[in-house]
């Protein structure tokens, strides 16, 4: 009989969304509006310099934290973008923002620690959490139009808290924090030694003003993820980028280094194409996520739904009428068999989250269209 794995284990579960997504798979004529994936290609510049890269046998491993043109590359591209003052050796590349997330968060947490949450969030913080031994602290954000604000920051932290993870603009709710916002957070934080993980790989697609990086007003205490997986249409070529002061990144490449060796040399590459010239690219997407925002708000609020009006990604965390009081678990399912609409149920991102559904629109929009048609017919007949 083997012995007992770690005991941690026995707390984790498969994501919420993997689950729902589990159960509806075999429903014929289904539109999905689950997935966080863009519907967009990559850029054809950036294939064809991977292609390139095939043919010329760029296949072995590349120095552990990334070829270091592309560790310039992305300080230079961040840089213009967001003022961020990186050098070369504060990134490492990642294979993608998961594996930034996930060396985080073992280089800095014991067992004990605690780690500062909103409520609701993106479900694969939680279980990092869990696996180094640390405790989650959520703040409940549904009072607060998702946002974090200083009075319940300051309420969380106690002297065991490690570090505070923000995502902006948010998976699931698609708010974003705004300059004054986040320097009020920041000045609670500073001089704690809090880290602040900044989870910003959304930042290309944010809609309202210029994102704001937290680390331009907390830069030692920032831990900053990003990537090109939504920027740029790069899922799965898995290439994130983890930012942070030099020392403390020299730790995290010890974990990277023993977990993955490195970040893939193709997708490198491609990534290095994105970063120099690739700097527009997001543009269009970013306007026809803007574009298809108006047209699902104006039809989720036309149906009397409950909604904050998203800042960026591509995400509404949409509220249920007082009138369902099933979980919103056995809601979506039924959506999904009868109206033949899947969204992923709220409860997958927390407890707070039961009350409420997450609905994706990197989708075409007449595939939108179709979908709202289908919930406002499904909602007539509740």
């Amino acid at each position: 009989m083997p012995k007992p794995i770690k005991k941690e284990m026995a707390n984790i579960e498969i994501s919420g969304i993997r689950k729902f997504n589990n159960q509806i798979n075999d429903i014929p004529d289904m539109i999905r509006l689950t997935l966080g994936e863009p519907d967009f290609k990559t850029p054809e510049h950036i294939k064809q310099k991977a292609i390139k890269a095939i043919h010329e046998d760029f296949t072995n491993y590349t120095a552990n934290a990334g070829m270091p043109e592309l560790r310039a590359g992305v300080a230079n591209y961040l840089n213009n973008k967001h003022q961020l003052e990186i050098s070369e050796e504060e990134v490492i590349i990642t294979v993608g923002a998961t594996e930034a997330i996930a060396i985080s968060l073992e280089t800095i947490l014991t067992a004990e620690d605690e780690v500062i949450l909103p409520d609701p969030v993106y479900p694969g913080y939680e279980p990092l959490i869990q696996l180094a031994g640390a405790k989650t602290v959520k703040i409940d954000t549904t009072e607060t139009a998702f946002k974090v604000t200083p009075e319940a920051l300051k309420k969380a932290i106690t002297d065991k808290t490690k570090a505070v993870i923000l995502p902006y603009p948010s998976n699931p709710t698609g708010v974003t924090l705004t300059k004054k916002e986040l320097e009020d957070i920041a000045n609670i934080l500073r001089d704690t030694g809090i880290y602040v993980i900044a989870d910003e790989i959304y930042s290309e697609l944010t809609y309202q003003g210029k994102h704001y990086s937290i680390r331009s007003c907390l830069k030692e205490q920032a831990i900053v993820i990003n990537g090109l997986s939504k920027s740029h249409a790069m899922i799965g070529w898995r290439i994130g980028f983890l930012i942070a002061d030099k020392w403390l990144i020299q730790e995290m490449l010890k974990i990277h280094q023993y977990t993955v060796t490195c970040a893939t040399s193709i997708s490198q590459v491609a990534a290095l194409e994105a970063v120099s010239a690739g700097a527009d690219d997001p543009f269009p997407m970013r306007t026809e996520y803007k574009t298809r925002a108006g047209f699902v708000f104006d039809r989720l609020t036309k149906m009397g739904f409950e909604v904050v009006k998203p800042d960026g990604a591509f995400y509404f965390f949409v509220k249920l009428p007082d009138e369902i009081t099933i979980p919103s678990f056995d809601w979506a399912i039924k959506l999904a068999h009868e109206a033949k609409v899947a969204v992923v149920p709220g409860n997958a991102f927390s407890e707070k989250g039961d009350r409420y559904f997450r609905l994706s629109y990197a989708a075409s929009f007449d595939l939108l269209a179709e979908a709202m048609d289908r919930l406002a017919n499904f909602m007539e007949e509740v």
